[in-house]
């Protein structure tokens, strides 16, 4: 009885000390040597500018002596988010943007799926060629695609106009009620790929066991898809459509490349593009209200969106 207390005293205190040395001494030094390269990046590159952003959109513009007098910058309160909020361009911008998401993100994802599905499917052959041949639009920059797109677009110098046109047709592209769906297309086409990789690779982690005993039950490979794959990836179709979402309020690179050969894209197309257009007159304390605007209406609709799904769906 002895021998076994005393051992199991030497094991409780050789545990004790395992555990003093593991929390702290070297090892607490190799966890920061790993973790500093991240948040030293991190802490400058992104939350050093975003509060810089917050501050800039608290501050106005005053001038002594008049018009022509001196300027400087001095704490207005919320002045800059007033003007946005009367600031006509900002919800025309916001009014175009919601119409896009609207129609693009759920046509987008819907094809992605069912990339996904096909491409997850027994009977496809050459998987591995239509995988790649699916991702390879998100491997080329947004501002290539959108000077590719808009090649293909112009009425002088696109082939698919020239042959619209030889059946009768006179399609513009860049007009006024077209042109935010050519954008729109330009987007599928570059994303779709990417988000049809990240539905595809959850269908890939599901045990095949389940099919085989779908196939006992007499289901086809059209049930076994949308009753049982279909629901499975949920999380993972909630989770690229916020990604859609978030996206889609950042839209700025096709449009603005669209812009140079098309009239009916303006400066203030979109919320980004008004940004930068406002920071561009040197107006940088209402391009930063802007900003945190957009950043705080992002946050709401892809953080209610995934609320709103996974309580609905259980997850």
């Amino acid at each position: 009885m002895t021998d076994t207390a005393s051992r199991a005293t030497r094991v409780v205190a050789a545990s004790g000390r395992r555990r003093r040395h593991l929390g702290g001494g070297p090892r607490a030094g190799t966890i920061v040597a790993f973790l500093t390269p991240f948040f030293l990046p991190f802490v400058l590159f992104y939350l050093v500018p975003i509060g810089y952003a917050i501050w800039q959109s608290f501050r106005v513009v005053r001038r002594t002596g008049g018009q022509y007098g001196t300027s400087y910058t001095t704490f207005g309160g919320f002045h800059q988010y007033v003007q946005v909020f009367h600031n006509t361009e900002f919800w025309s911008s916001i009014e175009r943007i919601g119409l896009f998401g609207v129609v693009q993100v759920p046509v987008m994802l819907f094809v992605a799926l069912i990339m996904a599905l096909l491409l997850d499917s027994p009977l496809l052959r050459l998987r591995s060629f239509f995988r790649i041949a699916a991702f390879m639009p998100y491997a080329v920059p947004g501002v290539i695609a959108a000077i590719m797109w808009s090649f293909l677009y112009s009425p002088q110098l696109s082939p698919v106009v020239e042959v619209l046109k030889d059946v009768g047709l006179t399609p513009n592209f860049l007009g006024p009620g077209a042109v935010l769906w050519s954008t729109a297309n330009v987007s599928t086409w570059l994303w779709t790929g990417y988000n049809m990789l990240i539905l595809f690779s959850a269908l890939q982690s599901i045990p095949q066991e389940l099919y085989e005993a779908a196939r006992l039950d007499g289901a086809s490979n059209w049930a076994i898809a949308w009753r049982i794959k279909v629901p499975i990836i949920a999380p993972s179709i909630i989770l690229t459509t916020v990604f859609s979402i978030i996206g889609t309020l950042q839209l700025y690179a096709e449009p603005a490349v669209l812009r140079q050969i098309s009239s009916n894209i303006s400066s203030t197309y979109t919320p980004n593009m008004l940004a930068y257009a406002v920071a561009s007159g040197n107006n940088y304390q209402q391009a930063a209200a802007i900003s945190v605007v957009i950043a705080v209406v992002t946050f709401v609709l892809s953080f209610g969106f995934m609320r709103l799904t996974t309580r609905r769906a259980g997850l």
